[in-house]
Parts: C-alpha cells; structure tokens; sequence
C-alpha cells in the first residue's frame, strides 16, 4: 500500500493553497474532503461549499462530503467545547477512511488560527497521521504574492468587516485587490487575506487544475456584511 494524504478543502484559497503544496512536495493525495455546515461554524469555511464537487472535478481528486447538518454554532456559548463537537464527524470519517487506505496526513489551510490548528493537530495525533499545514504562519503579504504568481484565480463570496462593502462580493482577488486591502488593513486592520473570517473566498482556476470554473450568482447586503448566492456554476476549457 501507498501513503495516502487527505487534504482539508473547501475551494477557499487557503485549502487550495494547502493541497496545492502539498503536491508540490510530493505528498500522495488521494482525496479532497469537504464538511458542508448547514448554517455558522467555528471550525469550517460555510459559503456555497457544494462549489467543491466542481473543483474536485477539475483537479481530478476524488472528492469526500461530510454534511454535519446545522451546528448550532449560533447557540454555542462555549467555543472551546463548541470547536471540539465539530471536528467529531471529521474525526470520525477519517477514522473510517483509514480502514480502507494507507492513511499518513492531512493537509489544512490555516494561517493564525491556533482554535482550529490545535485541534486538527489533535485529531491527527489520536489517529496516529501526520499533518501538512504550508500556510501556518506564514507572511500573509508573502502567501498572497504567491497565490497570485502562481496563477491562482480567486473569487470574494462572503464579506463581514469594517471597510468591505458590497463592492468586493464577486470580486477577484488580484494584486489591485490586495493593495486595497493593504489600505484596510492599516486603517482598519482587515487581515490581507481574512483570517479572521473578514472574507471568504473560492478558487476559479489555478495550475493544479485542469479546466477554470465560471460562476454565475446573486448579491446579498446586509449593512454591513454580505455574501454572493451562487445560480450557476461550471467547468469550462
């Protein structure tokens, strides 16, 4: 048997970025797994997350889908045992995985988070894998040059902070982009690429992938947040 990998992936940027590496290093993924939250999460990217069948798709990874159903993220008035009732049906589907594969690693996209990194370290240490997180860390100006010199085309779904209007739901992440969010962030300290859940994002195109998504969608604005709804989406050459 092979050392399988799964990457952790939504289709945000910073899962894609995760599985992106994870290639270049020669990890053998040989599957995408993605959590659908049914409504807020403290652990999982939540906008349009049905989009990540499309990338798997285009990847050419097989693509493994955990519906959890509704949290309760809204109610939870303790985030620690709130995070960690979260990752039990991830926990649990990669428990079941490795019976049937060679299971080594994950891989994750996080950056600051220590509320989600520590508790995917520990899941990885009872089950006895590894854990592949490129972007923990990192420079965000640095992982944003990256990104964009590496081809990645990323798409703006989901806005919730001071100085992000509707203008940015749709938007393409580009080097314009982020030399306005540069601005934000000094005046009013968005992080440059939404750690802090500022904005969320989906990955149309990239070198690992061989055809791009196009995506047709809605606006909503609420005051001061607001998200897209996708209406149509699909591989195009």
């Amino acid at each position: 048997m092979t050392d399988d990998w799964v990457s952790l992936f939504s289709g945000g940027k910073d899962s894609s970025w995760a599985l992106y590496q994870a290639l270049a290093a020669g990890h053998n993924v040989t599957r995408l797994l993605t959590v659908h939250p049914s409504e807020d999460s403290y652990m999982y990217h939540v906008p349009e997350t049905q989009l990540a069948s499309l990338a798997a798709e285009s990847i050419g990874i097989d693509l493994i889908e955990i519906d959890p159903g509704d949290l309760d993220a809204h109610e939870a008035t303790d985030s620690a045992a709130q995070g960690d009732a979260e990752l039990e049906p991830l926990e649990e589907a990669l428990t079941a995985l490795a019976d049937d594969i060679d299971l080594a690693g994950v891989t994750a996209g996080a950056i600051e988070s220590e509320f989600q990194t520590n508790r995917i370290q520990g899941m990885c240490d009872r089950l006895g894998i590894d854990l592949f997180a490129p972007l923990w860390q990192r420079d965000p100006e640095e992982l944003a040059a990256e990104m964009l010199d590496a081809g990645f085309e990323i798409t703006i779904l989901q806005v919730a902070a001071y100085g992000l209007d509707e203008s940015w739901l749709g938007r393409t992440l580009d080097a314009d982009a982020i030399d306005d969010l540069r601005e934000l962030n000094a005046e009013y300290g968005v992080h440059l690429l939404g750690e802090g859940g500022e904005f969320e994002t989906f990955v149309t195109n990239g070198p690992h992938m061989d055809r791009r998504i196009e995506l047709e969608y809605d606006t909503e604005w609420n005051g001061d947040s607001g998200r897209i709804r996708i209406t149509d989406a699909k591989l195009v050459e």
